[in-house]
């Protein structure tokens, strides 16, 4: 039953192995804390929605369990996008659009149509858990890599020192530095997948 919750985390890595929320990921992961915002924000929405469209499986129609999975989702994007806004105003900004595009996300839908529509609420819980700490992982490193290199910094501190703080590789923190950045992550996750073989 655990190995739902593992196999989110590298087997089945929603961003490195399905390539799923590739448009959120690239987008907020210029610093590491927008893309641990995201992430949490993430998690939350896809462990919540498993949840309740495992719980409503057996009520919901066949012929429109795709609307109502997108107004389960959507309610709880509502909720995490007042709560973002409420906590933390510069966060909210920094995310802008990209949370309440939440509700479109293939890793949050394609999860409810796969898995949680199919299984029992505890394995959906597992499996939502699982998939958000894995694209959460990702995002964060990527966030935290493309930081460093485009600024010199992490969390807004200065870790590379003065001179490279000045002079960053500014390419990493736009859009072809996080494509490159991905591209790497995805070649260690397959070296390290045959070396465990």
């Amino acid at each position: 039953m655990f190995k739902h919750f593992t196999e989110g985390i590298i087997k089945n890595n929603p961003v490195l192995v399905l390539m799923l929320g590739l448009c959120p990921t690239l987008a907020v992961s210029t610093t590491a804390l927008d893309a641990l915002g995201m992430g949490v924000a993430v998690i939350f929405v896809l462990v919540l929605s498993n949840i309740t469209i495992s719980a409503l499986r057996k009520v919901i129609p066949e012929p429109i369990r795709i609307p109502v999975f997108i107004i389960i989702i959507s309610t709880f994007v509502t909720i995490m996008d007042f709560t973002l806004h409420a906590l933390s105003s510069e966060l909210y900004g920094a995310l802008g659009i990209f949370v309440p595009l939440v509700v479109v996300n293939c890793i949050i839908l394609g999860r409810a149509e796969a898995f949680a529509s199919k299984h029992g609420i505890f394995t959906s819980f597992l499996d939502g858990l699982g998939m958000g700490i894995g694209f959460t992982i990702i995002i964060f490193l990527m966030g935290a890599i493309r930081e460093i290199l485009g600024s010199g910094k992490i969390f807004g501190n200065i870790i590379l020192g003065t001179t490279f703080a000045e002079s960053p590789v500014i390419y990493m923190i736009l859009p072809p530095g996080g494509f490159l950045v991905i591209a790497f992550l995805m070649g260690g996750l397959n070296w390290f997948q045959q070396r465990s073989k």
